[in-house]
């Protein structure tokens, strides 16, 4: 299947330079999809565009707006919008180079594969790519996606490029307006010294293959089974663990932790002493 790019431009390292595209890594997912419709008359609903003053108008007459004010817009058109242009709407200039675990994994946003456009562009492109490799860092640069300039962060995949792009620092809530509630009382070191025990139980290296998306299977299932014409079956909700009996749970679980519960595809359990340190940092890869 060949796949279309996002974006085509140029990769450029100091003086080298090649034609390059930049593909999506992922898929959208998922194969139950909703429609909204009218349950009288078991229509699909159509979305009109329309005007509160003179009703529906046609979308190709229409223009974007920018609000500078309440119901006050600066209009644009798409030719103006092009006209904007700087360097990175067409060229990905490597810029710096800096460590992967200086990045937290909060900037890290969507995954991209970069690779060479045409054959041409290969040798270049290869250039580019194993000094990448040699230096052991992610590189960052610049690129405009869907009228906004986006950090790249670039690494080598195989024969490819792997692309990061990075979210901004006023995209990135800060963590005190969500955490700054929690008490600052520490936990029983007694119940930490368990609950590190259930995890060192349950370690095991990372396998994509293992995981799938329970929510969509169940939905399938609803659907299957409305079907046939049958009722749904609701899950019921966990109980909260109550104060007094989180020790008594904690203990529990250890005792039971070392068997895998069905479903779960969990791997054998390791030691942790034995098992690699994972880098908090650490971004999510694609598959």
């Amino acid at each position: 299947m060949a796949y279309r790019p996002t974006w085509q431009g140029h990769l450029r390292l100091s003086l080298v330079t090649c034609p390059v595209a930049l593909y999506t890594a992922t898929s959208s997912g998922g194969d139950v999809h909703f429609n909204l419709i009218n349950p009288v008359t078991n229509n699909r609903i159509k979305m009109v565009t329309t005007d509160p003053e003179t009703g529906p108008v046609d979308r190709s007459s229409l223009v974007k707006g920018s609000a500078v004010a309440k119901d006050e817009y600066i209009l644009l058109t798409d030719e103006e919008i092009k006209s904007v242009k700087l360097e990175s709407t067409k060229t990905i200039d490597i810029e710096r180079f800096v460590p992967e675990d200086e990045i937290d994994r909060v900037y890290w946003d969507n995954p991209y594969y970069l690779a060479p456009a045409g054959g041409i562009a290969e040798e270049a492109f290869g250039v580019i790519r194993e000094a990448m490799r040699s230096e052991g860092k992610i590189a960052l640069g610049r690129v405009v996606l869907s009228t906004r300039e986006r950090l790249l962060a670039l690494e080598p995949r195989g024969k490819g490029i792997l692309a990061y792009s990075l979210r901004t620092r006023d995209e990135v809530r800060d963590t005190r307006d969500v955490f700054g509630a929690i008490s600052d009382k520490q936990p029983d070191p007694a119940m930490i010294e368990i609950a590190r025990r259930i995890i060192e139980q349950q370690a095991g290296p990372f396998d994509p293959d293992q995981f799938v998306d329970r929510y969509e299977e169940a939905l399938k299932a609803l659907i299957a089974s409305k079907q046939k014409g049958q009722a749904p079956v609701r899950s019921a909700e966990p109980d909260d663990t109550q104060v007094g009996d989180l020790m008594a749970a904690l203990r529990a679980s250890l005792q039971g932790a070392a068997t895998p519960r069905s479903g779960r595809g969990r791997t054998a359990s390791r030691p942790a002493a034995t098992a690699k340190p994972a880098r908090a940092p650490a971004r999510r890869r694609a598959g």
